[in-house]
């Protein structure tokens, strides 16, 4: 058995959904489990048009319209999504009545976008002579706390879906089945992020012990480079798990940050495929990645990012500082992503501008803190950087010479990453420069 997941760049309209098609028939010896995301650009206008509605500004017309002339491009009969387009309607309307867009109310018009791709895709796949049937995943156990916009699954899930697929799933059907959603045991529709098909696909494949997960995107797997900034970027075969991981968390833009952990707890394969071009091999990424390759692996970056500085000479020779300052920080829910330490100071990255704000009275009673906004994390990925003489050296000339300044860095002994920040003004011509070094 193998779980594959497609993108909605890969189910974007009729001719993506045909390719789609195919690659799944290509697969039915291997037992497919097909997870979907919405349609491409559906989940941005369910989003677009609840906040809409707060203002009582109804676009549900654009809504239904984009889902209805994919859903006629696949000849789905107008009544399979009927139920659905109403619930849109009546919870815009809800959400306009009270003026409010709750984190539960975002999460369940969010969920729309699926729930109608999967029914239109097991639609079309029966009509063409492939036997699909689309499920919501809560259907097949897959029950998740209330953290609405970042849900998990419950503890025993996976025995809950092992269950749902051997009771519910009829053998030689196709199960097509939404990505990104869950639900709570109250009923409270969830989400577990944006993007977040990918981490239901390998939550999925832990729970069905599956020999491999597919994830099917618009790219020939991961690139040493963001494809887009870096037209010379290539294919990298074989990576390991933590620099699969590591990429994606500082904005590799083909996985999702979470991903990875349910198939490297449960020693799954992951490989990334191109829904365009699906005879290329792809990337796969694995406990071992490619054994006769050490050294840079890919350059990734993270924009709008937020550097904080405290400085205090108290710091110095002072122990609990840095405790006293991440303990603040935790407490408001600020998720720091970089550190660098002088004498006197302390600077960190964060995605998160309004719970830095949040920590400011307490940390000025610390320190001077000083807000920089506008920053990009770029990191440089590989195995045994710091074991490889003059890889931070090419780095910091490269950067120097295409007059680039570094305003932090981080580097451990151990690290699979060489971390630096710079202005986002200038992350594009740093990329290219450092690719143009490290792989061309």
């Amino acid at each position: 058995m193998i779980v594959m997941k497609f993108g909605g760049s890969s189910v974007a309209n009729r001719e993506q959904v045909e390719k789609v098609m195919e690659i799944v028939r290509g697969r039915l010896g291997r037992e497919p489990v097909v997870v979907c995301s919405a349609h491409k650009g559906m989940t941005d206008a369910l989003v677009n048009s609840a906040k809409a509605a707060v203002q009582r500004q109804y676009s549900l017309p654009d809504v239904i319209d984009l889902q209805s002339e994919i859903a006629q491009g696949l000849g789905c009969p107008p009544e399979l999504l009927a139920d659905l387009y109403q619930e849109i309607s009546d919870l815009l309307r809800g959400i306009g009545l009270v003026k409010e867009l709750s984190p539960r109310s975002l999460d369940y018009i969010a969920s729309f976008g699926e729930r109608m791709s999967v029914r239109c895709i097991a639609d079309f796949f029966t009509r063409q002579g492939l036997p699909a049937q689309a499920y919501d995943i809560w259907d097949l156990g897959f029950i998740t706390d209330g953290n609405f916009g970042g849900a998990r699954p419950l503890v025993g899930y996976k025995d809950r879906v092992k269950v749902a697929f051997r009771d519910l799933v009829p053998k030689g059907v196709v199960p097509i089945i939404t990505g990104f959603v869950g639900k709570t045991l109250d009923g409270d529709i969830t989400t577990v992020g944006r993007n977040g098909s990918d981490l239901t696909a390998t939550l999925l494949g832990a729970a069905l012990e599956v020999e491999e997960v597919e994830i099917w995107t618009d790219t020939d797997g991961v690139m040493t480079a963001d494809p887009s900034v870096v037209p010379k970027a290539h294919n990298i075969p074989m990576m390991r798990f933590d620099e699969a991981a590591e990429l994606a968390r500082y904005g590799g833009r083909v996985l999702h940050p979470s991903t990875l952990q349910p198939a490297m707890e449960g020693g799954i394969p992951v490989r990334v495929l191109n829904t365009n071009c699906p005879e290329h091999p792809g990337t796969v990424i694995n406990q071992k990645g490619d054994p006769g390759h050490d050294g840079v692996t890919s350059v990734a970056y993270k924009e709008n990012q937020v550097v904080l500085t405290i400085s205090a000479a108290s710091m110095l020779a002072q122990s609990g500082f840095l405790a006293q300052v991440f303990e603040t920080l935790g407490r408001q829910g600020v998720v720091v992503d970089m550190v660098s330490t002088s004498e006197i100071s302390v600077s960190l990255t964060t995605s998160q501008m309004e719970p830095v704000k949040k920590a400011l009275p307490e940390l000025n009673a610390i320190g001077t803190c000083e807000i920089h906004p506008g920053k990009t994390v770029l990191v440089v990925v590989g195995r045994k950087l710091a074991e490889r003489k003059g890889v931070s050296a090419r780095v910091m000339s490269t950067l120097a010479e295409a007059g680039i300044p570094v305003e932090m860095l981080s580097f451990g002994k151990d690290s699979i990453n060489f971390s630096l920040v710079l202005d986002d003004k200038d992350v594009d011509r740093a990329v290219r420069a450092l690719h143009k070094t490290l792989f061309e």
